[in-house]
């Protein structure tokens, strides 16, 4: 039997590649370009391929742990890919994908507004967090084997939350999951944290009941877990991770669609990025990929996970909310020039309000509603000759594309700060809402003055982060 090496590493194979200086050729509607110059103001947009894209296409996962799997590899899915009960209708997935949206948007802005913690309360101990768990809106998913000998779970990626856990028996009361729930009796590296231990003083509030450490996680639908706080050994492709903390559910409630708990990759220390430190630096790149392919996207660990030729951006600390990973944006571009919108409509006060987040479990980018009407304004002008459809739930600019095959649209960029433009492909702004061409601009309002780049805009894009030197680069790579 092959030693597994006690580190953690994936690797992506990736499509293709682009530079910094690289740019999108108006026949490509799946590529990135990341500039600091020129780049042309017109893509096009293959409406009848993006169509088809939206059939349901079941992905086979492989057990990336087990032996002869591919090494270092951390495969990234999306919800729609797994047999979770999923519709076979687009336009009824939306529908669920939207509302999930708006519940974790809400979540977000109560909890990153000024005052919003102090609705957020859990009985006698706890942790409260965001998560794209809510109401079942965990929208990535990787397979992790959890425990001596591995049992395969899927889990849910969260870039704002702070903790890892699974449900475990005995279930007082846990949901329905994919997989057999996990029993501690039937691993031999799993060890409960006790309450005097130093794992359990980075839990804020936590609790204690019989010597053990307790943990509640509480999220803003009113969906929790609650249970015990212990190490574990967690298995990525032929890697084992020890003693990484994790909660233990067995009082579990929410609608949290096949997903047997959640990966934390938050900036906490409790987080899984947090918990690996000196082994990986506190970086990582991810690939969400991109709809309506038959591919999966990875998740990288480590500070060889960092490209060269990336676009860097710093990140912004904000102290009333460590876990989430702001950046600085200074406005947004349609068509090569950039809209006349206040660098200050983005910028992170000292309060800790206002400011721009990456986030992996949001869908549709938010922006503050004078930026989003200038933004959208600014897209109508150049879209003229389009069609228009009537709004469909939160998209208010929408177009009728039937009998299209592809149409010539404006690029879309946004403007960072220090210089890097990201300029996105034509399927990360202008998405299908049914088969029928009925196609919408991927952004929305927001009435407060938080923005988020959700998962829509980071589709197909190689995003890394490096915790350690405060920074956030995109590309050079497209996945």
């Amino acid at each position: 039997m092959v030693a597994l090496p006690v580190i953690v590493l994936a690797m992506l194979q990736l499509v293709s590649g682009i530079t910094a200086t690289s740019t999108t050729t108006a026949a490509s509607a799946a590529t990135a370009a990341i500039n600091n110059s020129s780049y042309p103001p017109f893509q096009h947009l293959h409406v009848k391929e993006t169509i088809a894209g939206t059939r349901i296409r079941p992905l086979e996962v492989s057990e990336d742990h087990e032996e002869g799997g591919e090494k270092w590899l951390m495969k990234v899915v999306h919800r729609d890919q797994l047999s979770f009960g999923n519709s076979d209708d687009h336009r009824h997935r939306l529908d669920g994908r939207l509302k999930r949206d708006a519940k974790r948007v809400a979540s977000l802005i109560r909890r990153l507004s000024s005052g919003g913690g102090g609705s957020y309360r859990v009985d006698d101990f706890g942790t409260d967090v965001i998560s794209g768990m809510e109401q079942g809106s965990g929208e990535y998913f990787v397979r992790i084997g959890v425990g001596s000998p591995p049992r395969s779970q899927y889990m849910v990626i969260d870039s704002g939350s702070d903790i890892v856990w699974v449900q475990c028996q005995p279930c007082t009361q846990c949901y329905h999951q994919s997989d057999p729930v996990f029993d501690p009796a039937d691993s031999a590296s799993f060890t409960g944290v006790s309450c005097s231990s130093s794992v359990c003083d980075r839990l804020e509030n936590a609790g204690c009941h019989a010597g053990r450490c307790r943990y509640e996680v509480s999220y803003g639908d009113g969906s929790y877990t609650k249970g015990t706080l212990a190490l574990e050994t967690l298995t990525f492709g032929r890697t084992m991770v020890r003693s990484v903390a994790i909660g233990c559910g067995h009082r579990n409630r929410g609608m949290f669609v096949g997903a047997a708990g959640l990966l934390g990759l938050g900036g906490g220390s409790m987080s899984f990025v947090g918990q690996l430190g000196g082994q990986t630096g506190g970086a990582f790149s991810y690939c969400l990929v991109s709809r309506g392919t038959d591919s999966s996207g990875s998740l990288v660990f480590g500070r060889e996970a960092l490209p060269a030729g990336a676009a860097w951006v710093p990140l912004v600390r904000n102290p009333r909310a460590p876990s989430f990973y702001y950046i600085g944006l200074a406005g947004l571009g349609v068509g090569g020039i950039r809209v006349p919108i206040s660098e200050e409509v983005f910028r992170l006060t000292e309060l800790g309000d206002g400011g721009v987040v990456m986030d992996t479990g949001t869908a549709v980018t938010r922006l503050p509603t004078l930026a989003y009407q200038a933004f959208r304004d600014a897209f109508l002008a150049q879209t003229a000759n389009l069609p228009r459809a009537t709004g469909v739930a939160i998209f208010d600019t929408c177009y009728d594309l039937l009998g299209f095959v592809s149409v010539r649209v404006p690029t879309v960029s946004f403007y960072f700060s220090g210089g890097p433009i990201l300029t996105l492909p034509a399927r990360n702004f202008l998405i299908p809402m049914d088969d029928a061409g009925t196609f919408c601009f991927a952004f929305a309002p927001s009435t407060s003055g938080l923005s988020i780049i959700g998962n829509i805009q980071q589709e197909g894009i190689q995003i890394s982060f490096d915790g350690a030197n405060g920074y956030v680069g995109f590309g050079p790579n497209i996945c």
